[in-house]
């Protein structure tokens, strides 16, 4: 069974940095894609940083800002995050996709003060 545990939320001052972590385990099959999303208070859930073999794409409030990257190895994506601003506060998630699945994290928490 496919797990994804993620890390590295927290509350932290406009202008900063988090990076966020996505560990999977549990995986049979080859990783087709891998994405970041979020979702605020009383919004829907938004793609915010997706990686695949067709390449990386930014939702256009957060390019030039967050980076999405990976491990291989460790089966482990990352959302750097830079310059943070009270709009990015959110419930961040990870997802990766198989051939026969969708898989998600539980989330976890990233609240920027002003």
């Amino acid at each position: 069974q496919v797990q994804l545990v993620e890390s590295g939320g927290g509350l932290v001052q406009a202008g900063g940095s988090l990076r966020l972590s996505c560990a999977a385990s549990g995986i049979r099959f080859s990783i087709n894609s891998r994405a970041w999303y979020r979702q605020a208070p009383g919004k829907q859930r938004e793609l915010v940083a997706a990686r695949s073999g067709g390449g990386t794409n930014y939702a256009d409030s957060v390019k030039g800002r967050f980076t999405i990257s990976r491990d291989n190895a460790k089966n482990t994506v990352y959302l750097q995050m830079n310059s943070l601003k009270p709009e990015d506060t959110a419930v961040y998630y990870c997802n990766m996709q198989d051939s026969l699945s969708d898989y998600w994290g539980q989330g976890t928490q990233v609240t920027v003060s002003s």
